[in-house]
């Protein structure tokens, strides 16, 4: 059970809670870069736990089982936090945009429902190439919004309005996951409904 690849998916969650601290004050620059640091480094694992476990052929029941879970965690954890420090705000629509991180939670909740609903019917869906660019686009915005804290200063004028570069970056694929998080979940409905009598 704790190969390589099990031990770097379970220091990707453990890792969750250092994560969420060091976002809990959006003006402490220095912990966002921190922050930022530690969530590229969580995501590097992401890629080298299932590198690793298909190229050595150590693919376990568990890896299988924690791998999303903790992707989930992460994502849950980073979009609560930074709705919570008034991290999801831009120009012209302000707060909307806490509606794209809430369309991606609740996408993340039905889909394990529903893998687990056919999980038990033991139907596999297969992760399609849109829920990977979503995984890509969701992965960049998180990404980029806490840059965008890191790196204050980074600002263009735009109009009346003087932008922070990453955050404008990691508002607008935000909206782009959420679009395709609702392309991609309407799909994985789509084959659930048609085992559901």
């Amino acid at each position: 059970m704790l190969t390589l690849p099990n031990i770097l998916t379970l220091s990707r969650i453990l890792a969750v809670p250092l994560l969420a601290f060091l976002l809990w004050w959006p003006r402490w620059e220095f912990g966002y870069g921190l922050a930022f640091g530690l969530y590229c480094l969580m995501g590097i694992t992401d890629y080298f736990d299932g590198y690793l476990a298909r190229s050595s052929g150590t693919v376990s029941k568990l890896g299988v089982f924690l791998d999303p879970i903790a992707d989930k965690i992460m994502v849950a954890a980073v979009i609560l936090v930074l709705t919570a420090q008034g991290v999801l705000t831009g120009p012209y629509v302000g707060d909307m945009h806490v509606i794209a991180g809430l369309v991606i939670l609740v996408r993340e909740i039905a889909v394990s429902g529903l893998r687990e609903f056919l999980g038990g019917l033991q139907i596999s869906v297969p992760v399609s190439k849109l829920a990977k660019w979503k995984t890509t686009f969701q992965l960049v915005c998180l990404g980029a919004l806490i840059l965008g804290n890191a790196m204050p200063w980074w600002n263009v004028r735009f109009a009346a309005f003087e932008i922070n570069v990453p955050h404008t970056i990691g508002l607008t694929t935000l909206w782009a996951a959420a679009v395709l998080t609702v392309i991609t979940g309407w799909d994985y409905l789509r084959v659930g409904l048609k085992h559901m009598d």
